[in-house]
């Protein structure tokens, strides 16, 4: 039997999927295999897994699905975290397919199933070519994480994971029960990942974590943090804002309360680098149904750390999730969302239609929204976002914003929203152009 040549690969999901996608990448290239277009009958396929919503469930399915038919004969891999779900939706999947979840291990788990190690008795370092199998002498040597990343290939941006975990109690959310054990990559080793990918042409790096703002701590819960701690995350982003050809530097998602004055002040000594743009879930407008979802605020607080960002930062974007139809929320509930929304006045609002996932509380909350009203309200709340997001945009129309340039003859500024550009433009390149009418872009992809 031939050794694996060839791999390609699928990820949904957040920006800490994407990230570990791209060390998985990085580690099969390690390995000597070949990335590969999907229509040339890969021998390995890689489908990075998200089970959020029902609907990311699907469609890791149907890329399974997908990768069978494009090449019956290839090993299937399906990593993150539905294979760490215990629903049905794992048994379903199982034939056939080899699931890995988020084990430290991973790396010796993906050559144990890319060439069958257990099942034979020569050494892997006969598999083929270095840099890492000239290195693997034995099965005992073999390698337990992925490497940092030193690129992030086919992007502009690049995504540098520096938090995993959450040990927080929202009812609606399974992340909790799937990444369950907290970790903060040590500082030493976010800097030198960041230079890495500023050195391999990344003018832009955005911070994630599966909850970013729990960097340092060994709980998500605030209540128990040592309120005379300085902020870890705070000392790390002012480190990385020092790197030398860093252009720009984004955070992903926040809570409200992560915006500490430390943080802030981070913000104001670096306003060439830190991007005026600030991920704050609301979920939603009511206290009622804030409570019920056991998130870590209510309305009055979101309001103040909003008004503060705003006094603090030049015409911050300010984007939001938002989930619809949660288990009792009733019309009033739904119109303070509206009613908070255009208070904020949010650049983006991604709308998630609420998706009940078994083994969550919420899961089994009473009374549920019917569909036709579920469906009514995602509707009516898209209508307004489309609405702010463009009254946003338009209030930098004859102004000059720095763009990165992605592929497609589009870059985004530093406040995330998208301009069209010249396709002669290099792409990666860092240019100023003048924000008009022309240039907006009306929807907004994603690179």
């Amino acid at each position: 039997m031939s050794l694996p040549q060839t791999f390609c690969y699928f990820t949904l999901g957040c920006k800490v999927n994407q990230y570990e996608a791209q060390q998985l990448r990085q580690f099969l290239e390690e390995l000597g295999l070949h990335k590969a277009s999907p229509k040339e009958k890969p021998d390995v396929v890689v489908i990075n897994s998200c089970c959020v919503t029902h609907t990311a469930s699907a469609k890791t399915r149907n890329y399974i699905s997908k990768a069978r038919k494009l090449n019956p004969d290839a090993k299937i891999i399906v990593r993150g975290c539905l294979p760490e779900s215990q629903t049905g939706e794992v048994h379903d999947i199982n034939n056939g397919i080899y699931l890995i979840g988020h084990q430290p291990d991973i790396a010796r788990k993906l050559i144990e199933i890319i060439y069958d190690y257990t099942a034979q008795s020569q050494a892997v370092d006969a598999i083929s070519k270095p840099p890492l199998v000239h290195k693997i002498k034995h099965k005992n040597n073999l390698p337990q994480t992925l490497t940092p990343l030193s690129s992030f290939a086919g992007q502009t941006r690049a995504f540098l994971k520096i938090q995993d975990g959450c040990d927080g109690f929202c009812t609606y959310c399974i992340v909790r029960k799937l990444r369950t054990s907290l970790y903060s990559k040590p500082p030493s080793d976010v800097l030198d990942e960041a230079c890495r990918l500023v050195n391999a042409g990344h003018k832009e790096i955005v911070l994630t974590g599966i909850f970013l703002g729990a960097y340092g701590h060994d709980t998500v819960r605030r209540n128990k943090w040592d309120p005379n701690t300085p902020s870890p995350l705070a000392q790390i982003v002012d480190q990385i804002a020092r790197i030398s050809g860093l252009a720009r530097l984004r955070l992903s998602s926040l809570e409200p309360a992560d915006l500490t004055p430390e943080l802030l002040d981070v913000f104001t000594r670096h306003p060439a680098v830190l991007a005026p743009h600030l991920h704050l879930p609301l979920q939603s407008g009511s206290d009622a149904i804030l409570k019920k979802m056991c998130r870590q605020y209510d309305i009055s607080q979101f309001l103040s750390v909003i008004d503060t960002l705003k006094s603090t930062l030049d015409r911050p974007a300010i984007t939001t999730d938002i989930i619809v139809g949660f288990p009792g929320e009733t019309q009033d509930d739904f119109q303070q969302t509206i009613d908070i929304a255009k208070k904020v006045e949010f650049a983006k609002m991604h709308i998630f239609p609420f998706s009940p996932r078994q083994g969550t509380p919420a899961a089994d909350f009473e009374p549920k929204v019917p569909q036709h009203i579920l469906t009514r309200r995602a509707t009516e709340l898209a209508s307004l976002d489309s609405e702010l997001s463009l009254k946003f945009k338009q209030q930098f129309i004859n102004e000059t914003a720095s763009v990165i340039v992605e592929a497609g003859a589009k870059g985004r500024t530093q406040r995330y929203f998208a301009l069209k550009l010249p396709p002669s433009l290099k792409k990666g390149s860092l240019v100023s152009v003048t924000v008009t009418p022309q240039t907006l872009l009306k929807a907004d992809p994603t690179e």
